[in-house]
């Protein structure tokens, strides 16, 4: 048994389905079969029995009813009844009490094949001579003075040759039932196996090609169309991963490279002539300073944008009074803004709950802020308003600096996207910050949009989904 086990998990699972599939059709097939010749074989037996039992009460009522003596002047009357009764492959046979035989007749049986026997009860037997199966029915007589026996064989040779012909055609059809359940699970597996095949396919594609390859199929609002689905989806996720790793590590080497040159260059030169002349050295190690000081601050929000993307949400983690938390991070970014004048309106969300940590709250809004703080020109007013919109709490941070082109617009939001005129004096940045800002709001479920006009200001727009109430 273990050896069948091993051998049949070695095989292709396209030839185990069409084995177990046809096995199983062939085991109902042949289950069905053996009921079908069990039932007949019964059932034509019995019609014999009822064949027997009713000639039998015929002999009897004609003997009761003319009341016949078996006295020998009676047979010349009693032996053309029987003759007539008789049928095919039928033997009849009168006994008297002793068990000796005063009518017979047959039809090619042979008297030897039936013991004489007398009974006092009617009796039907099966019994074997040679290779003939006869079905044998014994009925007590008393009339008069007369107690004997009256003794019916048939032969079952017509049942016999009936039941082994139907046997055959059973084989028959068995054997054709075998090629067609092994026609059918073949086809049943290869049916089976069309969508698996074309996603083995699809996949060696994708090896050969790359990830753009997806699973062709006909959404049949299946167990296997879902899994197609599935798949197609999955690979999509893949691919943008992939995307954005690619984007990540080309955006981070630009990133890093300038700086790198950079102080390589003012290090060359220092080694070259400039370690002896004090001002150009101060001047080299003022810029390498600056130069590693940015390398420093983008490695850190590189690294925290890679916790942003892999940041898991707990269970319970929610701000119980958004309000006040927003009021607070607020009054701290003033006290490091002393020229700036923050002002909030923040009582639409009075007492409201979400589903968001204190301290990703207090990173993007710091963004956010800092942001506007950076991006201001003269006017130095920056305005916070909280406000709830269709089962949403919105937050919106508006200032009145530089603003962004409306080309850059939908760029912002990319990871080390600059918009040109940041990119000089006081402004220069990493182009992290609203990625982060982004990452960590849809973390949430949540929103971020900006809109903006150059010269006149930006806002920016973060939506978050209230906790439903208990």
């Amino acid at each position: 048994m273990n050896t069948i086990t091993r051998l049949s998990r070695r095989l292709p699972i396209k030839w185990r389905l069409t084995l177990l599939s046809s096995l199983l059709l062939f085991l109902l097939f042949a289950a069905y079969s053996i009921v079908q010749y069990v039932f007949v074989e019964q059932w034509m037996l019995k019609q014999e029995e009822s064949h027997i039992r009713q000639n039998m009460a015929e002999i009897l009522n004609y003997f009761l009813e003319t009341e016949i003596t078996f006295n020998e002047h009676d047979f010349s009357q009693i032996r053309p009844f029987l003759d007539k009764s008789n049928h095919p492959n039928q033997f009849i046979r009168v006994l008297n009490e002793q068990g000796f035989p005063i009518a017979t007749v047959s039809d090619d049986i042979p008297e030897q094949w039936v013991d004489k026997k007398h009974v006092s009860t009617t009796e039907i037997t099966k019994v074997w001579y040679d290779n003939n199966h006869l079905l044998i029915m014994r009925s007590p007589l008393t009339i008069f003075q007369f107690n004997g026996t009256i003794e019916i064989a048939k032969n079952m040779e017509d049942f016999e040759k009936l039941t082994t012909a139907f046997f055959r055609v059973m084989v028959a059809c068995g054997l054709l039932a075998v090629f067609i359940s092994g026609l059918g699970g073949r086809l049943l597996a290869r049916q089976l196996l069309i969508p698996l095949q074309s996603m083995a396919d699809t996949i060696r594609l994708i090896k050969q090609q790359g990830l753009h390859k997806r699973v062709q199929f006909n959404d049949q609002q299946d167990e296997i169309s879902t899994l197609m689905k599935m798949f197609n989806e999955m690979m999509d996720q893949v691919e943008k991963s992939f995307l954005q790793q690619k984007q990540f590590v080309e955006d981070a080497s630009h990133e890093l490279r300038t700086p790198l040159a950079i102080v390589e260059g003012h290090i060359s030169m220092l080694k070259r002539w400039g370690k002896n002349d004090p001002a150009i050295l101060e001047e080299s190690l003022h810029a390498s300073i600056q130069e590693l000081d940015r390398l420093k601050g983008l490695v850190h929000e590189l690294l925290a944008l890679t916790r942003v993307e892999n940041v898991m949400l707990q269970d319970h983690n929610e701000v119980e009074d958004l309000q006040q938390s927003i009021l607070l991070i607020i009054k701290n970014v003033a006290l490091l803004h002393p020229l700036f004048r923050f002002e909030q309106d923040l009582r639409g969300i009075g007492q409201v709950k979400i589903v968001l940590s204190a301290q990703h709250l207090e990173q993007i809004l710091l963004i956010l802020l800092d942001n506007a703080v950076k991006y201001s020109l003269e006017n130095k007013t920056i305005q916070i308003r909280g406000m709830l919109h269709e089962n949403n709490v919105m937050i919106e941070i508006t200032d009145y600096g530089m603003g962004i082109p409306e080309t850059d617009l939908p760029f912002v939001l990319n990871r080390f996207y600059r918009v040109d005129k940041a990119r000089s004096g006081e402004y220069r940045g990493h182009g992290l910050g609203l990625s982060i800002a982004k990452r960590l709001v849809e973390q949430y479920n949540g929103r971020i949009k900006l809109q903006s006009i150059e010269h006149q200001g930006t806002t920016v727009m973060v939506s978050f989904p209230l906790l439903p109430k208990d």
